[in-house]
Protein backbone atom coordinates (compact mmCIF):
# COMPACT_ATOMS: atom_id res chain seq x y z
CA UNK A 1 0.00 0.00 0.00
CA UNK A 2 1.41 3.61 -0.99
CA UNK A 3 0.78 7.10 0.53
CA UNK A 4 -0.28 9.54 -1.97
CA UNK A 5 -0.70 13.27 -1.60
CA UNK A 6 -3.09 14.77 -3.78
CA UNK A 7 -2.87 18.70 -4.22
CA UNK A 8 -5.24 20.43 -6.69
CA UNK A 9 -6.64 24.34 -7.68
CA UNK A 10 -9.90 25.28 -5.75
CA UNK A 11 -11.75 24.90 -9.29
CA UNK A 12 -14.44 22.32 -10.77
CA UNK A 13 -12.71 21.99 -14.03
CA UNK A 14 -9.29 20.52 -12.32
CA UNK A 15 -10.67 18.35 -9.61
CA UNK A 16 -13.76 16.62 -10.56
CA UNK A 17 -10.70 14.73 -13.19
CA UNK A 18 -9.21 13.70 -10.56
CA UNK A 19 -11.86 12.19 -8.40
CA UNK A 20 -12.72 8.89 -10.79
CA UNK A 21 -8.60 8.52 -9.98
CA UNK A 22 -8.66 9.16 -6.60
CA UNK A 23 -11.75 6.03 -6.27
CA UNK A 24 -9.40 4.08 -7.98
CA UNK A 25 -6.48 4.18 -6.09
CA UNK A 26 -8.33 3.74 -2.75
CA UNK A 27 -10.02 0.78 -4.49
CA UNK A 28 -6.88 -0.93 -4.75
CA UNK A 29 -5.73 -0.33 -1.05
CA UNK A 30 -3.78 2.98 -1.12
CA UNK A 31 -4.15 5.52 1.41
CA UNK A 32 -4.81 8.52 -0.71
CA UNK A 33 -4.73 12.13 1.21
CA UNK A 34 -6.07 15.48 -0.82
CA UNK A 35 -5.26 18.89 0.03
CA UNK A 36 -7.83 20.95 -1.17
CA UNK A 37 -10.63 23.23 -0.24
CA UNK A 38 -13.56 23.57 2.34
CA UNK A 39 -16.05 23.50 -1.35
CA UNK A 40 -14.26 20.11 -2.51
CA UNK A 41 -14.52 18.33 0.79
CA UNK A 42 -17.55 16.30 0.63
CA UNK A 43 -16.44 15.14 -3.26
CA UNK A 44 -12.73 14.69 -2.45
CA UNK A 45 -14.21 12.60 0.81
CA UNK A 46 -16.94 10.42 -1.25
CA UNK A 47 -14.23 9.55 -3.66
CA UNK A 48 -12.22 7.51 -0.50
CA UNK A 49 -9.49 10.33 0.24
CA UNK A 50 -8.59 11.97 3.66
CA UNK A 51 -9.11 15.83 2.82
CA UNK A 52 -6.89 18.23 3.89
CA UNK A 53 -8.02 22.08 4.64
CA UNK A 54 -6.28 24.32 2.83
CA UNK A 55 -8.63 27.26 3.03
CA UNK A 56 -6.04 29.93 5.14
CA UNK A 57 -5.33 33.04 3.40
CA UNK A 58 -6.53 31.56 -0.16
CA UNK A 59 -7.99 34.66 -1.65
CA UNK A 60 -12.04 32.88 -3.01
CA UNK A 61 -14.79 34.46 -4.63
CA UNK A 62 -18.61 33.99 -3.38
CA UNK A 63 -18.64 30.72 -5.29
CA UNK A 64 -16.06 29.07 -3.80
CA UNK A 65 -13.75 29.76 -6.93
CA UNK A 66 -10.24 30.62 -6.54
CA UNK A 67 -9.67 34.65 -7.02
CA UNK A 68 -8.64 34.87 -10.83
CA UNK A 69 -6.23 37.65 -12.37
CA UNK A 70 -6.38 38.69 -15.57
CA UNK A 71 -2.26 39.13 -16.56
CA UNK A 72 0.45 36.80 -16.16
CA UNK A 73 1.85 38.81 -13.23
CA UNK A 74 -1.10 38.64 -11.03
CA UNK A 75 -1.53 35.38 -11.38
CA UNK A 76 1.83 34.61 -10.29
CA UNK A 77 1.65 37.02 -7.81
CA UNK A 78 -1.80 35.19 -6.68
CA UNK A 79 0.04 31.46 -6.61
CA UNK A 80 3.29 32.87 -5.18
CA UNK A 81 1.05 34.20 -1.93
CA UNK A 82 -1.06 30.58 -1.72
CA UNK A 83 2.28 28.50 -1.99
CA UNK A 84 3.60 31.03 0.90
CA UNK A 85 0.77 31.44 3.21
CA UNK A 86 0.43 27.67 3.14
CA UNK A 87 4.01 26.69 3.09
CA UNK A 88 4.03 25.60 6.78
CA UNK A 89 0.75 23.77 7.39
CA UNK A 90 1.89 22.12 3.96
CA UNK A 91 5.46 20.79 5.47
CA UNK A 92 4.70 19.74 8.04
CA UNK A 93 1.85 17.66 7.66
CA UNK A 94 3.61 16.13 4.54
CA UNK A 95 7.16 15.50 6.95
CA UNK A 96 4.64 13.66 9.01
CA UNK A 97 2.72 11.74 6.89
CA UNK A 98 5.57 10.44 4.71
CA UNK A 99 3.91 10.13 1.51
CA UNK A 100 5.32 7.96 -1.35
CA UNK A 101 4.69 10.58 -3.98
CA UNK A 102 2.81 14.17 -4.45
CA UNK A 103 -0.16 14.13 -7.52
CA UNK A 104 0.04 17.74 -8.11
CA UNK A 105 -2.29 20.27 -10.14
CA UNK A 106 0.23 21.39 -12.46
CA UNK A 107 -1.32 24.97 -11.52
CA UNK A 108 -1.56 24.20 -8.17
CA UNK A 109 2.21 25.41 -7.42
CA UNK A 110 2.40 24.58 -3.73
CA UNK A 111 2.37 21.26 -4.08
CA UNK A 112 4.44 20.91 -6.86
CA UNK A 113 6.90 23.63 -4.97
CA UNK A 114 6.50 21.20 -1.96
CA UNK A 115 7.55 18.17 -3.52
CA UNK A 116 10.78 20.10 -4.32
CA UNK A 117 11.10 21.36 -1.22
CA UNK A 118 11.31 18.47 0.59
CA UNK A 119 12.82 15.81 -2.21
CA UNK A 120 9.18 14.13 -2.75
CA UNK A 121 8.66 12.46 -6.15
CA UNK A 122 6.25 14.52 -7.80
CA UNK A 123 3.52 13.01 -10.23
CA UNK A 124 1.96 16.06 -12.65
CA UNK A 125 -1.91 16.21 -13.10
CA UNK A 126 -2.57 18.10 -15.88
CA UNK A 127 -6.34 18.64 -16.70
CA UNK A 128 -5.78 21.04 -19.31
CA UNK A 129 -3.52 20.19 -22.41
CA UNK A 130 -0.34 19.24 -21.87
CA UNK A 131 2.09 22.75 -22.07
CA UNK A 132 5.55 23.43 -23.79
CA UNK A 133 7.16 26.12 -26.04
CA UNK A 134 5.30 24.38 -29.12
CA UNK A 135 1.52 23.68 -27.97
CA UNK A 136 1.53 27.40 -26.34
CA UNK A 137 1.19 28.16 -30.39
CA UNK A 138 -2.41 27.01 -29.93
CA UNK A 139 -3.05 30.11 -27.56
CA UNK A 140 -2.28 32.66 -29.98
CA UNK A 141 -1.58 35.31 -27.59
CA UNK A 142 -2.57 39.16 -28.89
CA UNK A 143 0.03 41.84 -29.20
CA UNK A 144 -1.92 43.18 -25.60
CA UNK A 145 -1.56 40.16 -24.03
CA UNK A 146 2.32 39.68 -25.24
CA UNK A 147 3.02 43.71 -24.19
CA UNK A 148 0.71 42.65 -20.93
CA UNK A 149 3.63 39.65 -20.06
CA UNK A 150 6.58 42.10 -20.86
CA UNK A 151 5.10 44.65 -19.10
CA UNK A 152 4.57 41.61 -15.81
CA UNK A 153 8.09 40.66 -15.96
CA UNK A 154 9.12 42.91 -13.34
CA UNK A 155 7.02 41.60 -10.88
CA UNK A 156 7.12 38.08 -11.85
CA UNK A 157 11.41 37.77 -10.88
CA UNK A 158 9.58 38.90 -7.37
CA UNK A 159 7.91 36.44 -6.95
CA UNK A 160 10.37 33.75 -8.28
CA UNK A 161 12.98 35.49 -5.46
CA UNK A 162 9.95 35.28 -2.76
CA UNK A 163 9.80 31.51 -3.52
CA UNK A 164 13.40 30.71 -3.83
CA UNK A 165 14.05 32.65 -0.01
CA UNK A 166 11.23 30.08 1.17
CA UNK A 167 13.68 27.50 -0.13
CA UNK A 168 11.38 26.41 -3.09
CA UNK A 169 13.83 25.99 -6.18
CA UNK A 170 11.90 27.99 -8.89
CA UNK A 171 14.09 28.37 -12.32
CA UNK A 172 12.04 30.74 -14.34
CA UNK A 173 8.39 31.56 -15.43
CA UNK A 174 8.38 28.51 -17.70
CA UNK A 175 9.70 26.64 -14.87
CA UNK A 176 5.94 27.08 -12.84
CA UNK A 177 3.95 27.02 -15.97
CA UNK A 178 5.29 24.76 -18.61
CA UNK A 179 5.25 20.36 -18.33
CA UNK A 180 8.85 19.54 -17.32
CA UNK A 181 9.19 16.65 -19.61
CA UNK A 182 11.20 14.53 -17.09
CA UNK A 183 8.55 14.64 -14.86
CA UNK A 184 5.98 11.85 -14.82
CA UNK A 185 3.24 13.40 -15.76
CA UNK A 186 -0.49 12.59 -16.82
CA UNK A 187 -2.88 14.71 -18.96
CA UNK A 188 -6.46 14.04 -18.98
CA UNK A 189 -7.15 14.05 -22.77
CA UNK A 190 -5.41 11.86 -25.68
CA UNK A 191 -2.48 11.53 -27.58
CA UNK A 192 -4.95 12.68 -30.43
CA UNK A 193 -6.64 15.43 -29.57
CA UNK A 194 -3.26 17.17 -27.55
CA UNK A 195 -1.90 19.45 -29.92
CA UNK A 196 1.56 18.68 -30.94
CA UNK A 197 1.44 15.81 -29.01
CA UNK A 198 4.81 14.39 -30.45
CA UNK A 199 7.17 16.71 -29.14
CA UNK A 200 6.71 15.51 -25.47
CA UNK A 201 8.59 12.85 -23.80
CA UNK A 202 7.48 9.15 -22.50
CA UNK A 203 7.28 10.49 -19.35
CA UNK A 204 3.93 12.61 -20.22
CA UNK A 205 1.20 10.10 -20.48
CA UNK A 206 -2.10 11.04 -22.31
CA UNK A 207 -4.83 8.60 -20.84
CA UNK A 208 -7.86 10.43 -22.11
CA UNK A 209 -10.96 12.08 -19.61
CA UNK A 210 -11.72 10.93 -16.64
CA UNK A 211 -15.30 10.64 -15.89
CA UNK A 212 -17.39 8.47 -13.66
CA UNK A 213 -19.84 5.95 -15.18
CA UNK A 214 -23.22 6.90 -15.52
CA UNK A 215 -25.64 4.69 -16.17
CA UNK A 216 -28.42 7.12 -18.28
CA UNK A 217 -28.38 5.14 -21.69
CA UNK A 218 -27.47 7.11 -24.82
CA UNK A 219 -30.88 8.27 -27.09
CA UNK A 220 -31.32 6.28 -30.16
CA UNK A 221 -32.24 10.28 -31.87
CA UNK A 222 -30.48 12.65 -30.15
CA UNK A 223 -32.78 16.16 -30.58
CA UNK A 224 -31.57 18.28 -27.84
CA UNK A 225 -29.82 21.25 -27.81
CA UNK A 226 -27.49 21.86 -24.49
CA UNK A 227 -26.32 24.83 -23.60
CA UNK A 228 -23.62 25.70 -20.56
CA UNK A 229 -20.51 28.35 -19.67
CA UNK A 230 -19.50 26.36 -17.07
CA UNK A 231 -19.02 26.91 -13.82
CA UNK A 232 -16.61 30.31 -13.61
CA UNK A 233 -17.51 32.38 -15.99
CA UNK A 234 -20.99 31.92 -16.48
CA UNK A 235 -22.51 35.51 -15.94
CA UNK A 236 -24.03 36.41 -18.77
CA UNK A 237 -27.78 37.20 -19.11
CA UNK A 238 -27.65 38.41 -22.29
CA UNK A 239 -26.37 35.59 -23.89
CA UNK A 240 -28.67 33.50 -22.07
CA UNK A 241 -31.63 35.25 -23.28
CA UNK A 242 -30.17 35.71 -26.80
CA UNK A 243 -30.26 31.72 -26.80
CA UNK A 244 -34.02 32.10 -25.74
CA UNK A 245 -34.56 34.38 -28.54
CA UNK A 246 -32.78 32.04 -30.93
CA UNK A 247 -34.40 29.10 -30.65
CA UNK A 248 -37.67 30.13 -29.64
CA UNK A 249 -39.36 27.69 -32.60
CA UNK A 250 -36.81 25.22 -31.72
CA UNK A 251 -38.50 21.72 -32.83
CA UNK A 252 -36.89 19.22 -29.90
CA UNK A 253 -35.67 20.24 -26.33
CA UNK A 254 -33.36 23.47 -25.55
CA UNK A 255 -31.55 22.67 -21.90
CA UNK A 256 -30.28 25.59 -20.37
CA UNK A 257 -27.35 25.41 -17.38
CA UNK A 258 -27.25 29.03 -16.44
CA UNK A 259 -25.34 29.12 -12.93
CA UNK A 260 -27.42 31.00 -10.60
CA UNK A 261 -31.04 30.70 -9.58
CA UNK A 262 -31.58 34.35 -10.22
CA UNK A 263 -29.99 34.32 -13.53
CA UNK A 264 -32.50 31.44 -14.38
CA UNK A 265 -35.59 33.10 -12.90
CA UNK A 266 -34.83 36.27 -14.67
CA UNK A 267 -35.05 34.70 -18.19
CA UNK A 268 -38.64 33.98 -19.65
CA UNK A 269 -39.00 30.98 -22.14
CA UNK A 270 -41.21 28.81 -23.96
CA UNK A 271 -42.42 25.06 -22.81
CA UNK A 272 -39.72 23.11 -25.01
CA UNK A 273 -37.22 24.97 -22.64
CA UNK A 274 -35.75 23.33 -19.37
CA UNK A 275 -33.70 26.14 -18.30
CA UNK A 276 -31.86 25.18 -14.55
CA UNK A 277 -28.92 26.81 -12.74
CA UNK A 278 -26.93 23.58 -12.71
CA UNK A 279 -27.53 20.19 -14.30
CA UNK A 280 -26.39 16.31 -14.29
CA UNK A 281 -24.04 17.44 -17.60
CA UNK A 282 -22.94 14.09 -18.48
CA UNK A 283 -26.40 12.61 -18.38
CA UNK A 284 -27.53 15.80 -20.45
CA UNK A 285 -25.15 15.47 -23.01
CA UNK A 286 -26.42 11.23 -23.75
CA UNK A 287 -29.52 12.90 -25.22
CA UNK A 288 -27.89 15.67 -26.73
CA UNK A 289 -27.84 16.71 -30.76
CA UNK A 290 -24.94 19.66 -30.17
CA UNK A 291 -23.53 21.38 -27.51
CA UNK A 292 -23.34 25.16 -26.87
CA UNK A 293 -20.17 25.55 -24.67
CA UNK A 294 -17.70 27.57 -23.44
CA UNK A 295 -14.83 25.48 -24.57
CA UNK A 296 -13.73 24.45 -21.08
CA UNK A 297 -11.61 21.57 -21.48
CA UNK A 298 -13.68 19.32 -18.81
CA UNK A 299 -16.94 20.12 -20.65
CA UNK A 300 -15.42 19.53 -24.04
CA UNK A 301 -13.94 16.65 -22.77
CA UNK A 302 -17.64 15.52 -21.48
CA UNK A 303 -19.12 16.99 -25.05
CA UNK A 304 -16.76 15.11 -27.16
CA UNK A 305 -16.69 11.47 -25.03
CA UNK A 306 -20.35 11.57 -25.47
CA UNK A 307 -20.11 12.12 -29.38
CA UNK A 308 -21.86 15.50 -29.39
CA UNK A 309 -20.37 17.88 -31.82
CA UNK A 310 -19.53 21.30 -30.58
CA UNK A 311 -20.51 25.15 -30.54
CA UNK A 312 -17.56 26.50 -28.88
CA UNK A 313 -18.15 30.53 -27.23
CA UNK A 314 -14.40 30.84 -25.19
CA UNK A 315 -14.50 33.48 -22.68
CA UNK A 316 -10.40 33.32 -21.83
CA UNK A 317 -7.24 32.54 -23.57
CA UNK A 318 -7.16 29.06 -22.36
CA UNK A 319 -10.93 28.05 -23.67
CA UNK A 320 -9.94 29.62 -26.90
CA UNK A 321 -7.09 27.35 -27.32
CA UNK A 322 -9.04 24.71 -26.93
CA UNK A 323 -11.94 25.63 -29.02
CA UNK A 324 -9.17 25.79 -31.82
CA UNK A 325 -8.43 22.52 -31.54
CA UNK A 326 -12.28 21.30 -31.87
CA UNK A 327 -11.89 23.48 -35.03
CA UNK A 328 -8.83 22.03 -36.23
CA UNK A 329 -10.11 18.73 -36.18
CA UNK A 330 -13.57 19.54 -37.19
CA UNK A 331 -15.83 18.59 -34.59
CA UNK A 332 -17.33 22.07 -33.96
CA UNK A 333 -17.69 25.25 -34.94
CA UNK A 334 -17.08 28.75 -33.24
CA UNK A 335 -19.85 31.14 -32.51
CA UNK A 336 -18.61 34.31 -34.17
CA UNK A 337 -21.35 36.82 -32.01
CA UNK A 338 -23.53 36.73 -29.16
CA UNK A 339 -26.31 37.69 -31.13
CA UNK A 340 -29.96 35.37 -31.41
CA UNK A 341 -29.09 35.38 -35.55
CA UNK A 342 -25.51 34.12 -34.97
CA UNK A 343 -26.60 31.58 -32.62
CA UNK A 344 -29.35 30.20 -34.57
CA UNK A 345 -26.91 30.26 -37.14
CA UNK A 346 -24.81 28.02 -35.54
CA UNK A 347 -27.13 25.60 -34.43
CA UNK A 348 -28.50 25.37 -38.01
CA UNK A 349 -25.07 24.77 -39.26
CA UNK A 350 -24.00 22.40 -36.89
CA UNK A 351 -27.25 20.05 -37.49
CA UNK A 352 -26.84 20.50 -41.02
CA UNK A 353 -23.12 18.82 -41.01
CA UNK A 354 -22.78 15.21 -40.39
CA UNK A 355 -19.27 15.23 -40.58
CA UNK A 356 -18.72 17.33 -36.92
CA UNK A 357 -20.92 14.67 -35.58
CA UNK A 358 -18.46 11.69 -37.19
CA UNK A 359 -15.25 13.56 -35.78
CA UNK A 360 -16.43 14.10 -32.36
CA UNK A 361 -17.40 10.25 -32.07
CA UNK A 362 -13.59 9.74 -33.91
CA UNK A 363 -12.15 11.85 -30.77
CA UNK A 364 -14.51 9.99 -28.39
CA UNK A 365 -13.13 6.47 -29.29
CA UNK A 366 -8.87 7.97 -28.94
CA UNK A 367 -10.71 9.08 -25.23
CA UNK A 368 -12.12 5.21 -24.61
CA UNK A 369 -8.88 4.18 -25.93
CA UNK A 370 -6.77 6.06 -23.87
CA UNK A 371 -7.64 4.30 -20.22
CA UNK A 372 -8.89 6.84 -18.50
CA UNK A 373 -9.14 6.61 -14.20
CA UNK A 374 -7.51 3.22 -14.54
CA UNK A 375 -5.00 3.83 -16.90
CA UNK A 376 -3.94 7.06 -14.43
CA UNK A 377 -3.99 4.60 -11.49
CA UNK A 378 -2.00 2.10 -13.37
CA UNK A 379 0.97 4.98 -14.17
CA UNK A 380 1.07 6.42 -10.53
CA UNK A 381 1.45 2.67 -8.86
CA UNK A 382 4.22 2.14 -11.52
CA UNK A 383 6.09 5.34 -10.93
CA UNK A 384 6.28 4.83 -7.54
CA UNK A 385 7.53 1.66 -7.84
CA UNK A 386 10.14 2.87 -10.12
CA UNK A 387 11.67 5.41 -7.22
CA UNK A 388 11.48 2.77 -4.72
CA UNK A 389 13.55 0.17 -7.11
Amino acid sequence: MAIIAFFCLPAYGHTNPTLEVVRELTKRNHQVVYFSFSPFQQRIEEAGARFINCDAELPMDKAGAMAANSDVGGSIKLLTDTTLALDKKICETLQALRPDCIVADSMAVWGKFAALKLGIPLISSTTTFAFNRYSAKIMKQSFGQLFSLICSMPQIRRQIRRLREHGYPVKNLLSILQNDDQTCTIVYTSREFQPYAETFSERIQFVGPSLRQISTKAADVRTAVYISLGTVNNQHPDFFQNCVEALRDYPGEVIMAVGTENQAAALEAPAHFTIRPQVDQLEVLQKAALFLTHGGMNSVNEGLYAEVPLILYPQTAEQGGVARRVVQLNAGILLDENSPAAIRRAVNQVLANPVLKENAAAISRSFRQAGGAVRAAQLIEGWIQEKKN
